[in-house]
């Protein structure tokens, strides 16, 4: 079910329906069917076109993303759990070009609150899919490096996602209330799949990403579809959750 869920939301996205939009543009052209071609064409181009504008994908994104406020001030807490992203072992490569920036900026959110603390607990989580190593081992090599001590490192080297991540939490920390970092845009549905496992969650959303760029090449980007694909994810996310009364 996990691997099914994960093949089907990653052809629910604006690239790959683009895609296909346009083989059935070329189709239609390979059979002469010049006016349908030239419908999904058009439908294709508008299709790109209103995913990379800024605009669009910022207000698809913004609402997820302000769903709740940064954490300014850290709060007297014993455990501040990172969620998991993504890396790629490369002995050859530093700690911080093997993690994914997204985790990198997740672990660096986690390690601020974790300086603000005494004796508090950095919980990183994460498998390690088709790599040798899990994702919360990398990101305890990179929080070291960063001046976390080993011993204050809690690691859960086999949640594949959100929800097993809620309830591996909820065996640790019990009914005490504990820092929640991820991204701003996940934020949303990873609360609400960690308060029906009863946790008590103190969000501390990072990376935010829908905010305007005023260059001239920021209005029709590649990270504007990226933007955009993150926001559907989510609200697929979302969806599927609720229909697993997961949320």
């Amino acid at each position: 079910m996990f691997i099914f869920k994960k093949i089907v939301s990653a052809f629910l996205l604006p690239i790959p329906i683009g895609l296909f939009l346009l083989l059935i543009a070329f189709v239609y052209l390979m059979f002469n069917s010049y006016k349908k071609a030239k419908i999904f064409l058009f439908i294709g181009f508008c299709w790109f076109l209103i995913f990379s504008f800024q605009p669009f994908s910022n207000a698809i994104l913004a609402p997820l993303e302000n769903s709740y406020p940064a954490l300014l001030q850290t709060p007297k807490v014993n455990y501040i759990l990172v969620l998991g992203s993504g890396h790629k072992t490369n002995e050859s490569l530093s700690i911080t070009s093997q993690v994914k920036m997204v985790a990198i900026n997740r672990l660096v959110e986690g390690i601020k609150h974790y300086k603000n603390l005494e004796n508090a607990k950095l919980i990183l989580s994460g498998y390690g899919a088709n790599d040798e190593y899990s994702h919360a081992y990398m990101q305890e090599k990179l929080a070291i490096s960063l001046g976390v001590k080993q011993e204050d490192i809690i690691r859960l080297d086999t949640t594949k996602d959100t929800k097993e991540e809620a309830i591996e939490t909820k065996r640790i920390v019990g009914d005490e209330a504990f820092i929640l970092v991820t991204s701003a845009s996940h934020m949303k549905r990873a609360v609400l799949l960690f308060q029906k496992e009863g946790l008590h969650v103190i969000a501390s959303p990072t990376n935010n990403l829908a905010y305007k760029d005023d260059s001239y090449s920021a209005y029709f980007s590649a990270k504007n579809i990226r933007n955009s694909e993150m926001a559907i994810h989510e609200y697929l996310g979302l969806a599927y959750s609720w229909l697993k009364n997961e949320i």
